[in-house]
This record gives structure tokens, sequence and C-alpha cells, in this order.
């Protein structure tokens, strides 16, 4: 995983801050593959709360994080009970590494 201890960290109490205590975290995507160089920071996140505005919250999380750790391309999947399933939420669960 190319990622930072520190990073993850930023990662997980941003996601707590503003999705609650519950939510669960992947990273999937090229970051996975300690093999590669660079790509973007692809991230998975579910929670069993349902949100407002998903879309919302996900713009919010990505925002925050840049401003945290730097200028970087960030895409983030926020997955909640009212999420209707898609193809790339199964390729991040099953290939991404739960933080």
């Amino acid at each position: 995983m190319r990622l930072t201890i520190q990073e993850v960290d930023v990662i997980k109490a941003t996601a707590r801050r503003i999705f609650g205590s519950g939510v669960r975290i992947w990273l999937f995507g090229s970051r996975v593959d300690d093999s590669k160089r660079g790509g973007d920071i692809d991230l998975y996140l579910e929670t069993d709360e349902i949100l407002e505005s998903a879309g919302q919250a996900a713009s919010r999380f990505g925002a925050e994080l840049q401003m945290q750790l730097g200028e970087q391309k960030i895409d983030v999947l926020v997955v909640d009970p009212a999420t209707q399933r898609q193809k790339i939420h199964e390729i991040a669960l099953s290939t991404g590494i739960c933080l």
C-alpha cells in the first residue's frame, strides 16, 4: 500500500469526523499496488447511516483531505444504505485494502 501511516491516520480521522465513528474505509486502485508509482488516491467509504447528501459529504471529505494531505487527486465513493450498488463498488471492495 502506497500511503504513509500519517496519511492513513489523516484519512481515518477526517472520515470519522464527517461520517461518524462507524464509517468503514477502503483504499483501492493503483495505490494498493506497491510496484506502481504515482496515481490518485481512490477511497471507498461505507456507512450504516443514511446520508442526506452522499455526494455533498464526499465532496467535503475530499476537499478536507486535500487541505491536509496537499495537492493530489483524490477520488471518493460513499455508500450508505440508500445507495444503489454498482460494479465499481464491488471492485473497490474486492480489490481494496480496509484501512
